[in-house]
């Protein structure tokens, strides 16, 4: 029951915050950029801005797809967001620049993201298996795996989510932080234009908040109802 409480609490807070964006984001994207740039114009610009030549800015299919990939060098931008004049597509654009610049300048915590991205995916298979085993295999068959074994197992995969979702806030802060110094500096949003990015990307950041609060208070759970077992 904690562990349902746990999630009910953090889905109806993520739902609030991810309605809030929604809703900010559409208002923003009727409020059209000077010199009627898209967000591939924004994106286009500021990598100029900052001397990097290598990163393509590409259009990716889906909604709220828009994403940097070190990988290959793209900043990756939802339909939206690509062919969009107003705001909210020049700050998003501006945000995965910002990662592109991050790339460019070896910024520490991106590096050390990327590193744990083939970590967490592992853990995240692992952690679909447990589950697996304890709904279906704990009944067939239980001394398949221990209910201890499981939660250690358990625990050491939410570590790694948990660290994985805080070194993702200052990333993502900021990614943000040098968009909208490059936004005000480069004349692209200033004034009123620029306060209403900001906040298209205040509300943008609470999303990893949430994320990491969530996660960090499931472990806690975990760690607290492991602990219980050894009382």
């Amino acid at each position: 029951m904690g562990l349902l409480f746990i999630f009910g609490v953090f889905l109806l807070l993520s739902w609030a915050v991810s309605s809030t964006l929604k809703s900010k984001f559409k208002k923003y994207a009727k409020i059209p950029m000077a010199y009627g740039m898209t967000g591939k114009d924004v994106a286009e610009k500021m990598l100029r801005d900052n001397d990097i030549h290598d990163v393509k800015v590409v259009s990716v299919p889906g909604q709220l797809t828009d994403h940097y990939n070190p990988a290959n060098k793209t900043v990756n931008l939802s339909p939206e967001v690509y062919r969009g004049y107003g705001v909210s597509s020049a700050a998003v654009a501006a945000h995965e620049c910002g990662h592109a610049v991050q790339h460019a300048h070896g910024y520490a915590a991106l590096e050390l993201r990327s590193a744990l991205v083939p970590i967490q995916n592992v853990s995240a298979n692992v952690l679909n298996v447990i589950f697996m085993v304890m709904i279906f295999g704990g009944l067939l068959l239980p001394e398949l795996l221990p209910y201890k074994l499981a939660l250690q197992i358990i625990i050491a995969c939410y570590a790694v989510f948990t660290l994985f979702a805080f070194i993702t806030l200052p990333v993502e802060i900021n990614a943000s932080h040098r968009a909208l110094v490059w936004l005000d500096s480069s004349g692209v949003a200033t004034g009123a234009i620029h306060h209403k990015a900001k906040d298209a990307l205040k509300w943008a950041s609470y999303t990893y908040v949430v994320a990491a609060l969530s996660s960090l208070v499931t472990l806690l759970y975990y760690v607290l109802s492991y602990i219980g077992m050894n009382d």
